[in-house]
């Protein structure tokens, strides 16, 4: 199983960044995927999830209404766009994938990927 992010980087509050996650190892359509994020000194935190086929998405409630996650089951790949970001968004990003739902105990997960969000 390998998840890779991507997308990460420096921006401005305000601003917007897509990250991405390409999914190899496991049937990628049966699976939920999911975004967390851990902020330097603190817990990994949910961010959004996205069942297998996409139509339930559901959001930590600190992102909801700037994030929006997608997926392409055709290309094995999960998205994850962001806008009006603010500095308190600033962590690494990970790319979760589980069977059943994601969570911060979920089973595979990527390397992340830095988000940083300057005032």
């Amino acid at each position: 199983v390998q998840l890779v992010e991507s997308g990460g980087g420096l921006v401005q509050a305000g601003g917007s960044l897509r990250l991405s996650c390409a999914a190899s190892g496991f049937t990628f359509s049966t699976y939920a995927m999911g975004w967390l994020r851990q902020a330097p000194g603190k817990e990994r935190e949910f961010v959004a999830s996205i069942n297998w086929s996409g139509s339930s998405p559901y959001y930590a409630e600190s992102v909801e209404g700037r994030f929006t996650i997608s997926r392409d089951n055709a290309r094995n790949t999960v998205f994850l766009q962001m806008t009006s970001l603010k500095p308190e968004d600033t962590a690494v990003y990970y790319c979760a994938a589980d069977l059943y739902i994601v969570t911060t105990t979920s089973e595979y997960w990527g390397q992340g990927t830095q988000v940083t969000v300057s005032s």
